[in-house]
């Protein structure tokens, strides 16, 4: 088994390619996820301009006087906008920590009623051909799972038809003032759903996996690509053949207290609220029988989700 490493793979050749290129791109996306859950993608068919409108018109929002962004403050739904320090997500762990230095705009899958900033006009139109983008990449990396697993493709087709997505893009200021001991951008955590898709930026204080051999590994991106690792439905699902990682995202070094800005665009991908995790025929034999008890997917969520304070006790304003 390896460790320390965090593979690039081409998404082309399933997307263009024969049966037997999506059978060995299916096999690295296998082995990553046995590895390390995590891997990072290029060949993913999403646009660069459209990304650079998410990035663009995202940093706008954040730039607006705190009372404007407060207008859309996070519902209970955990839609709108989420301030700085609010979320703690070690909490989802049972660890106790001070808030995360970040802040956040979220929007689900319900377009007609989330949370809309006035401001900037075109927001709602970018994030929705976004959303729509990547939500389409999610079904497609759920195509390779199921062939990495040995299940047919459409294996997960009618267990994800109505996803509980959603897209959060998270802004981590400068820091001129030191943290609270022990407070992170992001505290460490591992993730919820199924698959996460991640746009970060190369910049001093990123992201961080937990590999096997209990290193934190610095994950940095190539031009074009997207990180993307598996949540914890997704482990269970697999009864622990795949591992949903350990994560966080630290903050810069003390003497870099300027230009150290980052803004991530995440979406988290979860299966219908209705749908059992419950573990897969090819992941279980007599000697290995099923380690979780089957849980529907809504249900892990909102429980997570409460733990970490991103449902919990937000005022619907």
């Amino acid at each position: 088994m390896t460790t320390g490493v965090v593979p690039i793979i081409d998404l082309t050749p399933f997307r263009t390619g024969t049966a037997a290129d999506r059978q060995a791109v299916a096999r690295q996306v296998g082995a990553a996820c046995e590895q390390i859950g995590f891997f990072t993608i290029v060949g993913h068919g999403i646009s660069e301009e459209l990304i650079a409108e998410m990035a663009q018109i995202s940093r706008s929002f954040f730039d607006l006087p705190m009372e404007q962004k407060l207008d859309v403050r996070v519902n209970r739904t955990g839609v709108g906008y989420v301030p700085l320090q609010v979320e703690a997500l070690a909490a989802s762990l049972g660890k106790r920590t001070p808030g995360d230095l970040k802040e956040s705009l979220n929007t689900g899958t319900d377009f007609a009623h989330d949370r809309w900033p006035r401001e900037p006009a075109a927001l709602r139109d970018v994030y929705v051909r976004y959303f729509t983008a990547v939500n389409d990449l999610a079904g497609t990396i759920m195509r390779i799972f199921a062939l990495a697993l040995a299940l047919p493709e459409d294996y997960f087709a009618d267990k994800i038809d109505r996803p509980l997505a959603f897209l959060r893009v998270i802004n981590y200021p400068d820091q001129p003032e030191a943290p609270e001991p022990g407070q992170l951008r992001a505290g460490e955590h591992t993730d919820y759903g199924t698959i996460t898709i991640l746009r970060p930026e190369n910049v001093p204080g990123g992201l961080q996996v937990l590999d096997r051999s209990g290193a934190w590994l610095d994950v940095r991106t190539v031009p074009g690509s997207y990180v993307i690792n598996i949540g914890d439905a997704m482990q269970y699902w697999t009864n622990d053949r795949w591992i949903s990682t350990l994560h966080r995202v630290v903050n810069p070094p003390r003497d870099v207290t300027g230009g150290t800005r980052r803004q991530s665009i995440v979406f988290f991908h979860t299966p219908n609220d209705d749908t059992m995790i419950e573990c897969l025929p090819t992941c279980q034999d007599a000697a290995n029988p099923p380690r979780y008890a089957p849980v529907a997917a809504g249900e892990h969520l909102r429980r997570k989700s409460e733990q970490a304070g991103t449902l919990a006790n937000k005022p619907t304003m």
